[in-house]
């Protein structure tokens, strides 16, 4: 069995759920207290051991490239300055972080489309795809996970978690078996489930490892639709049903970037535990919560 060692992350949506600020500025370059949210999903995917990554974009989105790049302009300018030292060294690191390649989805089709994107990239190898509104943070990252238990089972295997009987209808609905500890075996996806359609509370959440024989059930997809979306997690209800899928009920805290709840929550949790403003934020948090 072939490493797991590409991952795509798809960064291409429009981020309507958070205008006006996704109007000049690209909803995954959204900061969590000081760096941008994709910046955590490169992280994450690099400390499961990928070694190259490609992030899908579309147009308006350059920004991104050029987080990941050198800035020399910038980088000169700090060297020398021993109070930035720091701040020098954690730039240069994010352009070495791992092979970033970058193209872009040129129409809005769905993720299905934008995966599809990445055909030639992953070739004939298993890979991991870590969609772009989903920053999760957990010791053991969650891609990290999954590899795990592809590597187990020997078939896909995608992030879960139960969520509220609402919610799940503005995901997707999972038939699942249990295999053992928190790996579970998949029989059927329902993208967005009428109530009458639901198979469980537990939904794919940001985090899938693929074999590359999806990419043939993807091209058939996307034929078949000729206007709109084709959703991913259609390939993978086939994956399913042909019983060539796990779910893993992930550890880890999910944040929704794509919401701006979810982008208040993980600025307020994440800055609680950084090491250089935790303990002042903390205090701040106690003081205002007397005033609430």
């Amino acid at each position: 069995m072939k490493k797991v060692r590409k991952a795509i992350i798809p960064a291409a949506g429009l981020g309507t759920r958070v205008l006006p600020a996704s109007k000049s500025v690209p909803k995954e370059m959204l900061n969590i207290v000081d760096k941008p949210a994709i910046q955590y999903l490169v992280e994450e995917a690099v400390a499961a051991g990928i070694e190259d990554i490609l992030i899908i974009t579309n147009r308006g989105k350059g920004v991104i490239e050029d987080h990941f790049d050198h800035s020399f302009e910038l980088e000169r300018n700090l060297e020398g300055n021993k109070e930035k030292e720091k701040i020098l060294e954690s730039i240069k690191a994010v352009a070495d972080l791992a092979n970033v390649y970058f193209v872009r989805q040129k129409v809005t089709k769905g993720l299905g489309h934008a995966i599809l994107c990445g055909k030639s990239f992953v070739g004939d190898e298993p890979f991991a795809v870590l969609y772009g509104d989903d920053v999760i943070i957990s010791e053991d990252p969650v891609t990290a996970q999954l590899i795990r238990t592809y590597e187990e089972f020997g078939c896909g295997s995608v992030g879960v978690k139960e969520v509220s009987r609402e919610a799940v209808k503005k995901y997707c609905t999972l038939d699942v078996s249990p295999l053992r500890d928190n790996i579970m075996k998949v029989h059927n996806i329902i993208e967005k489930p009428t109530e009458d359609q639901i198979l469980s509370l537990y939904a794919i959440l940001g985090r899938v490892v693929l074999p590359p024989e999806v990419f043939g059930m993807l091209e058939e997809g996307v034929k078949k639709v000729e206007t709109g979306e084709f959703y991913l997690t259609d390939a993978l209800a086939d994956l399913g049903k042909e019983g060539k899928l796990t779910a893993v009920d992930f550890v880890g805290k999910r944040y929704d970037m794509g919401n701006k709840m979810g982008i208040m929550m993980a600025n307020c949790e994440v800055a609680l535990d950084h090491p250089e403003i935790g303990a002042d934020f903390r205090a701040y948090l106690k003081e205002l919560a007397k005033t609430l």
